[in-house]
């Protein structure tokens, strides 16, 4: 086979027509020879050594090698665990940079680089290759078009976390073939529910390529959120229809396009801040295995020992310059190459921990922060991790948006009636200004949720007390413990038509308060349906009909109630301003007239003082949103003068009378929404000074009326 030397950038495969360079670094390698295997995967392996190496990338140019090649790499180098050196030339290694990954990891002691069940320092000379995945070289063209980025404004946002798999599984309208995939994301019937639901972006669930767990496989089950990467370039070939030999990187790219088509932006869910090879007893499948100490954060009192701040049994080596490259040289691949328009970073305080504490001015973010590419997209982190001090919500920098886990907290606080709840629940829902406001941040730098992927789903929230994991085959020991919410006065499944309408009560107060709130909101898919997973609040592994999206016994009332939420949201500004409320008088009404920019109101109608929001009654309050002096420009121009509103929340077990303010507020007003009555048949307008009542746990939308 001719070689030539090849160049050490790009890292990875790359085909440029004519033949392919391959680079992979490795400080601590003494020989790398890279492997190739044929397509049908008879086992048959050619091997190069690679002899050029400039700045500890190992490089060559072969060719004639083409996108469908399969390929890996074989590491010489010492094996001394004690120091953290695990290089073993016996274990076929995935490329960090391999831009696709076919197959995936056959759970044999062959993986392992010591003797499995023996001393972990003695090495192991099974060769891995029968039982390894390969990387696969992929054609870098693709037809674009005239793609281009939605770029929709955080204030504009409304985004839908989504599971590639578990989304479209038992979708009746999508083929059979496409259900799973992303070209089933992608395929009509997706799009059109995603339209009319009114969201801007989907938030991928990791695509990032990733490995089913040896622990899982053994119980027969499966890691189904795909937190375990292996393949920071590759789309996890398990989500393609097209095949696994670099089609599923088309295919990822052509969702993409149909998606941004249809003004949806895709964020992407990555997880930079460890790999699916474990803890120092792990696996050895790509990094462990070229260049421990580069990658891996170490223990510094004992090197053969990883540091683990993510519960997974490794950190990424942020301190690294290699490892901190690989995350932006993916992070650019991802906007550049795959279009994507954002991204949430799972356990994103790992990311900032160059010595112990949490760092905002870590290297990592400011690397981010000067990228020309990278810190133009949606940035969005999940603002802790397992380790001391991981909890930092609000501590980000200003480039970044947050899950925002304290409004999550204190959204379920409230409606399940716990006492001394109402001030948090009055900053979060007016947009935690205490959290963001400080650093010249927004309210949109707030992303609301109140569920997610992790935890119950929200139909589950107010049905269950407590978990029921039993399926995990943890002994239900997994997930969150008690239930943060309120279940109605019955566990699960029940025929009670009582408890069923409190129940579909709780779920539009949620909703309702979440889309209504100042900031982002963020619906996890299935909620708007009503979707259960029957009391499991921890389904990582169940890729199931347990975790599923079952359209057959979707709530079509609840989801009818969630899309005017969402139109209305679209149709008033006052709902998601760009900047804070200042309890200051606004322009718009007549002088000496103004009112102010929002107020608070106890349910006889006296405005909040400090006293009253320790009160028992704080299970109720009315907020009052002035639209006056808001404007906003039209497609031709225009600009549209906003209405004024008035929130009343009961959180109550009982009906409470909330009296209206005067007339300089308004002299009628009409009931646009309400959780107790989702879908009023006549219209009620209120007289300024009058009351309305609003049922036991309900909200309250009153708009000021013409």
């Amino acid at each position: 086979m001719q070689v030539w030397p090849g160049e050490r950038y790009p890292l990875g495969a790359t085909y440029d027509g004519m033949g392919t360079n391959f680079a992979i670094f490795s400080e601590v390698a003494e020989r790398v020879e890279l492997c190739l295997f044929d397509e049908w995967d008879t086992g048959v392996e050619r091997r190069v050594e690679l002899r050029e190496v400039d700045a500890y990338v190992w490089h060559c140019y072969l060719p004639g090698i083409e996108p469908g090649q399969r390929y890996g790499y074989r590491v010489h180098g010492p094996w001394d665990p004690a120091n953290g050196l695990r290089c073993n030339p016996d274990k076929l290694l995935l490329d960090p940079y391999a831009k696709a990954v076919d197959g995936d990891v056959r759970w044999d002691p062959a993986v392992y680089d010591y003797e499995l069940g023996g001393d972990p320092d003695r090495r192991s000379e099974s060769d891995s290759a029968p039982f390894m995945p390969k990387s696969v070289v992929v054609n870098p063209y693709f037809d674009w078009g005239n793609d281009a980025p939605p770029r929709t404004p955080y204030h504009h946002s409304v985004i839908y976390e989504a599971h590639v798999r578990g989304l479209t599984m038992r979708h009746p309208d999508i083929p059979e073939e496409l259900r799973g995939t992303y070209a089933g994301l992608a395929s009509p019937p997706m799009i059109e529910y995603f339209q009319r639901l009114g969201v801007t972006a989907v938030e991928l669930m990791p695509v990032h390529q990733f490995v089913h767990d040896h622990r899982l496989a053994d119980l027969g089950l499966r890691n189904y959120w795909g937190y375990n990467t292996i393949g920071f370039f590759a789309p996890h070939h398990g989500y393609a229809a097209l095949g696994g030999l670099g089609q599923q990187v088309q295919e990822f790219r052509g969702m993409v396009k149909r998606l941004h088509a249809a003004g949806i932006e895709v964020i992407l869910d990555v997880v930079y801040n460890h790999t699916a090879e474990g803890n120092h007893l792990g696996p050895t499948l790509s990094f462990k295995g070229i260049d421990t100490p580069s990658y891996y954060r170490l223990s510094e009192e004992d090197r053969r020992y990883f540091v683990d701040y993510t519960g997974t049994g490794n950190s990424l080596n942020v301190r690294s310059p290699h490892s901190l490259q690989l995350i932006m040289d993916s992070l650019r691949y991802w906007v550049t190459e795959m279009h994507v328009d954002g991204f949430r970073f799972d356990l994103a305080a790992t990311l900032a921990r160059e010595f112990y504490e949490v760092d905002r001015l870590s290297t990592f973010f400011e690397v981010v922060q000067q990228d020309p590419v990278v810190s133009q997209v949606k940035l969005i982190a999940e603002p802790w991790d397992v380790g001391p001090g991981g909890y930092q919500v609000g501590n980000f920098p200003p480039v970044w948006t947050e899950w925002n886990g304290k409004y999550r907290d204190t959204v379920r606080d409230f409606w399940r009636g716990e006492p001394a709840t109402l001030a948090e629940f009055a900053s979060r829902i007016s947009g935690s200004a205490d959290l963001y406001q400080d650093d010249g941040r927004r309210p949109f730098h707030s992303i609301n949720f109140v569920t997610c992927h992790d935890g119950f789903t929200l139909n589950d929230l107010v049905s269950y007390n407590d978990k029921h994991n039993e399926a995990n085959g943890e002994d239900n020991r997994d997930g969150e413990g008690h239930n943060r919410s309120w279940n109605c006065g019955v566990e699960g499944d029940t025929d009670d038509p009582g408890v069923l309408a409190l129940r579909a009560r709780q779920r539009r107060n949620f909703l309702a308060t979440l889309i209504l709130s100042q900031g982002v909101p963020m619906i996890g898919h299935g909620d708007e349906l009503g979707r259960t997973q029957r009391g499991n609040n921890n389904a990582y592994c169940q890729d199931s009909e347990l975790a599923w999206v079952d359209w057959d016994r979707a709530d079509d009332g609840l989801l009818a109630f969630v899309r005017r939420l969402v139109d209305f949201r679209r149709n008033h500004q006052v709902f998601r301003r760009r900047r804070f409320f200042t309890g200051l008088p606004v322009g718009g009404r007549a002088a000496g007239t103004a009112l102010p920019d929002l107020a608070w109101y106890t349910p006889d109608g006296r405005e909040m003082t400090g006293e009253d929001w320790g009160n028992d009654f704080g299970r109720s309050v009315a907020l009052f949103v002035n639209g006056d002096g808001i404007r906003e420009r039209g497609p031709y121009g225009q600009r549209h003068r906003d209405s004024s509103f008035l929130l009343c929340f009961n959180a109550h077990d009982a009906p409470l009378d909330f009296t209206l303010p005067g007339e300089e507020f308004g002299r009628r007003w009409e009931l646009v929404i309400s959780t107790a009555d989702p879908d009023p048949e006549k219209t009620i307008l209120v007289e300024a000074g009058g009351t309305v009542c609003v049922p036991d746990r309900s909200l309250v939308v009153l708009q000021r009326a013409a």
